[in-house]
């Protein structure tokens, strides 16, 4: 089998694998260093002769989280890491002309975690179990991707807010037009991601210079709401040039800040402001350019029409978050967080609080759950079911083909204290149950592997022809406002219908549109 192929930029020598082909480091971009950090990125520099691709490239510069749970269940990235980290890498069945379905992975971590080069994003059981063509991708992560110089650069040489989610772009372009050449078909293109990934594809849905790059979309933990208001965004940005400690922000002056000390006050400001407004630091934000309005208003009319998405959540999705917290929250914590929440514009709305408490205190005639326990549904709710519900009602308006799942496979690790956490699903959809869930010290076993397989089947229906069926589930119906038909993956249920309504009902007139926290 080759395992050489030709794309715009030059050849490329990648490597078998038991059922296929795979290529890893494929410059999508210019390097992003020097003059052109904080930059837009560019199409890479052609090379003569055969480029090695056998071997990941550096993940985007991070700063990880310490849980080695936490990191197999994000995909965090290792020790190599690099400014220079603009690349993707491709599994394919075979470099022919076949035209297979694509299935491009958006990798999570709140915009300033992860990375499309590890081995749980492994493309090749998707790829040869589904005889699709698989790409994984880094792309720009915290400051580095996610600063807004609007209102704070020093001169008329401002950068483009958004980086990160410009190279997403840019990666989809060089797949639309070197796929075929690994025996992909341009035409028809899936993304799909997870918590931050997903959120990034539920704003490109919105960004008009995204369309036509993609055709379908998969939304794991992930969808629409997390774009930050200019406001948000430039007061994030004037705290990142403080803590630096510069009075005349430029990209200049910033090219030459050495990386960790960028890395040293982008960690401060997510903690500070994080935890000050109960949002990502670094997330999309609106800035008249690439996202001209809320993502959700162009869903709203209708803009992402053509695309059929697949959107769901896992049951216990805030459990992650909480679970290694050494601060267990007591009421007297849950007060001040929902104090947090519970702003409109620049006014504590006490009346507010107190109906969230409320909504998630306990229920009548029944046992106080406990802070920690209300936090993590409140939590959930907020910040994953209810816009993922407020995407697939908008979305299923303009496009009948839209679908919704809900994972519910609990973790048995750690007593089940982590239920169906969030990123629970990633080893699942990646076919990778036994190197997967060995990240995190469990042993996986039958019915695992067979959720994988019946995952994997319906990712990859959805990708081909864009409904998810797959053998070992009953027909999935499409969702509908009136109905909210939903797919339970890993319990015994099958398609319930509503499963968010009191979620909805709640924070329905609180956030239609607005931006929450953490992914």
């Amino acid at each position: 089998m080759s395992s050489t192929v030709s794309t715009r930029s030059g050849q490329l020598e990648g490597e078998s694998f038991g059922g296929g082909v795979r290529f890893r480091g494929v410059p999508f971009a210019k390097p992003p260093i020097g003059p052109l950090r904080f930059r837009a990125p560019e199409p890479p520099e052609p090379w003569t002769g055969v480029r090695d691709a056998r071997d990941y490239a550096p993940s985007a510069p991070q700063i990880g989280p310490v849980n080695r749970i936490i990191r197999g269940l994000i995909g965090a990235a290792g020790s190599r890491q690099s400014q220079d980290c603009l690349y993707l890498n491709v599994w394919t069945p075979k470099c022919d002309g076949a035209r297979r379905p694509v299935m491009v992975w958006l990798h999570g971590g709140a915009f300033i975690l992860g990375s499309g080069s590890t081995s749980l994003y492994s493309g090749e059981q998707l790829a040869t179990r589904g005889d699709v063509v698989v790409v994984t991708l880094n792309y720009r992560l915290g400051a580095l991707g996610f600063l807004s110089w609007k209102d704070a650069c020093v001169g008329s040489d401002v950068p483009p807010a958004n980086l990160g989610l410009r190279d997403q772009i840019l990666a989809l372009a060089w797949v639309r037009d070197n796929v075929e050449a690994f025996g992909g078909d341009p035409e028809n293109v899936t993304v799909f991601g997870e918590s931050a990934g997903a959120m990034s594809i539920g704003t490109l849905l919105g960004v008009p210079s995204a369309r036509g790059l993609f055709h379908k979309a998969i939304l794991q933990s992930g969808a629409a709401h997390n774009v930050s208001t200019p406001e948000k965004a430039a007061q994030i940005a004037a705290q990142f040039f403080e803590l630096l400690g510069i009075d005349a922000p430029s990209p200049e002056a910033l090219a030459e800040i050495p990386v960790t000390r960028l890395m040293e006050a982008q960690a401060r400001a997510t903690v500070g402001i994080g935890l000050e407004n109960g949002m990502m630091a670094w997330q999309p934000c609106i800035d008249g350019d690439l996202i001209p309005e809320n993502p959700l208003a162009a869903i709203d009319r209708g803009d992402a029409r053509d695309v059929p998405i697949l959107i769901g959540t896992n049951r216990d999705e805030y459990r992650l978050f909480t679970f290694f917290d050494r601060d267990h929250v007591n009421d007297a914590q849950l007060a001040s967080r929902v104090r947090r929440i519970a702003h409109r514009g620049q006014q504590e709305d006490a009346a507010l609080a107190e109906r969230i408490l409320n909504t998630y205190g306990p229920p009548t005639g029944t046992r106080d759950p406990g802070a920690s326990e209300r936090w993590i549904a409140l939590q959930g709710d907020r910040i994953f079911h209810f816009p993922a519900t407020r995407l697939a009602d908008a979305q299923s308006v303009h496009q009948p083909m839209t679908h919704a799942y809900l994972f519910e496979w609990t973790l048995p690790l750690v007593g089940g204290g982590l239920g169906a956490c969030h990123g629970l699903d990633l080893p699942f959809v990646f076919g990778a149950t036994r190197s997967g869930l060995l990240r995190v010290g469990l042993v996986a076993n039958r019915a695992a592997a067979r959720l994988a397989d019946v995952m994997q089947d319906a990712w990859v229906a959805f990708a081909r022809t864009g409904v998810p069926a797959a053998s070992g589930l009953p027909d999935w119906p499409a969702y509908e406002t009136h109905r909210r038909y939903t797919m339970t993956l890993g319990g015994t249920r099958g398609v319930v219908k509503d499963p968010h309504e009191a979620a909805r009902a709640f924070w329905a007139p609180l956030i239609p549109n607005g931006e929450v926290g953490n992914g």
